[in-house]
C-alpha cells in the first residue's frame, strides 16, 4: 500500500538567508509512505496501518517548530522521525516545496525530493 498526504502547507523558517529564518514563508510539503502490500488485506483497525494523523502531527510539529538552512536537512529530519516512530513504513518519499524562493528570476518554485527505505 502506499498512503499518500498532499500538498500539506505549513509556515516556516527554512531558508540559507538570515531573512528567510526570521520572516519565515509558506512550504508544500507531499509524502509517500510505502507499507508491505502483503498485510493490506489483514488491515481491521488503526493498529494494523499507519495513521496518517500522527503522520501529519509529526511533519507538522517539524515544519513549524524546527529551523532548517537547507530544505535537504529538512526532508532529512522528516524521513528520519517517520521511520523512527511507525515501524510499518517500508520506504519514504518526502518532497518539499518553497514557492516564496528569493531567486532573480521568474520560477513559481523550487522543491527537493528525497526517498529512503528502510
Amino acid at each position: 500500500m502506499i498512503i499518500h498526504l498532499k500538498d500539506m502547507i505549513f509556515f516556516g523558517y527554512h531558508g540559507v538567508y538570515p531573512e528567510e529564518r526570521k520572516l519565515g514563508q509558506r512550504f508544500v510539503v507531499n509524502i509517500a509512505l510505502k507499507t508491505n502490500f502483503l498485510l493490506d488485506s489483514k488491515i481491521l483497525h488503526i493498529e494494523d496501518t499507519v495513521d496518517y494523523t500522527k503522520v501529519y502531527d509529526e511533519i507538522k510539529h517539524i515544519m513549524e517548530k524546527e529551523q532548517f538552512v537547507l530544505l535537504e536537512n529538512c526532508a532529512n529530519r522528516i524521513i528520519n522521525a517517520l521511520l523512527d516512530k511507525f515501524l510499518l513504513i517500508l520506504e519514504i518519499t518526502v518532497k518539499i516545496e518553497k514557492p516564496g524562493v528569493p531567486i532573480n528570476g521568474s520560477l513559481s518554485s523550487v522543491a527537493i525530493e528525497m526517498t529512503r527505505e528502510r
